[in-house]
């Protein structure tokens, strides 16, 4: 009986003893499993640090070169407005010297003409075969008279200058004769040029309509004679 009684305490204790061992067993490995999970969340922040440091380096980089390019966007902003500027500068002044040479040369024309005298004088009127009322075709006896005086040109070559004038008579409007007039010079400089290649810059022409009358226009033989072209010769 005593054998049995001694027997149940060391049972007792055995079981206590390996349940203890168990228990801390599992500690020490619930322990472990956390430290493991300790580390492996340490290594990830660590990493995930080192890709931050990394990605604002890349960052701070990036906006180091968008900076440099707006600074250099806008220095190109500023050249193009200077050369904007200094092209148009550069076209004020060719205008200008452009509209300076020109009045020059049309002083220098009107002295020179100033300075030549009459050589021939050729008048074609529609009292003599010509030009016909409201009519601007020239003629071929107006041809004939204007083949003549070229002719004699040729005779005595000089250096000459040709100016045709272009006369209507006073009935209908203004403007209109004034119309008339210059495409009646115009078709005797034509007939020059392509006849006989006499520089356009050697001619001038004008239309004095119905101002210039060299007879009444309150006959019909007098408004005849005005609707004329002049053609005087200078040298």
């Amino acid at each position: 009986m005593r054998k049995v009684l001694v027997a149940i305490p060391i049972a007792v204790i055995a079981i206590g003893g390996s349940t203890a061992c168990a228990t801390k067993k599992f500690v020490k490995t619930s322990v472990s499993d956390v430290n493991d999970k300790v580390d492996s969340l340490g290594k990830s922040v660590e990493e995930t640090q080192e890709r931050t440091r990394r990605n604002e380096g890349r960052i701070s980089e990036v906006d180091q070169k968008a900076q440099g390019a707006a600074q250099a966007a806008q220095g190109a902003a500023q050249a193009a407005q200077q050369a904007n500027a200094a092209a148009a500068l550069a076209s004020n002044v060719a205008n200008a010297a452009g509209s300076k040479a020109a009045a020059a040369g049309a002083r220098v024309d009107a002295i020179d003409t100033a300075s030549k005298r009459l050589v021939y004088e050729l008048v074609l009127s529609e009292d003599q075969g010509n030009f016909t009322f409201g009519k601007t075709t020239l003629p071929d006896e107006a041809k004939q008279k204007i083949d003549q005086i070229v002719a004699q040109l040729k005779q005595d070559p000089k250096n000459v200058y040709v100016e045709i004038e272009g006369h209507t008579d006073n009935i209908g409007p203004k403007e209109v004769n004034e119309k008339i007039g210059l495409e009646r010079a115009q078709a005797v400089q034509r007939y020059l040029y392509e006849q006989y290649q006499i520089p356009l810059h050697k001619m001038s022409v004008i239309s004095y309509g119905q101002e210039k009358p060299i007879a009444p226009n309150t006959t019909k033989a007098g408004r005849s004679q005005n609707r004329r072209v002049v053609i005087k010769v200078l040298a």
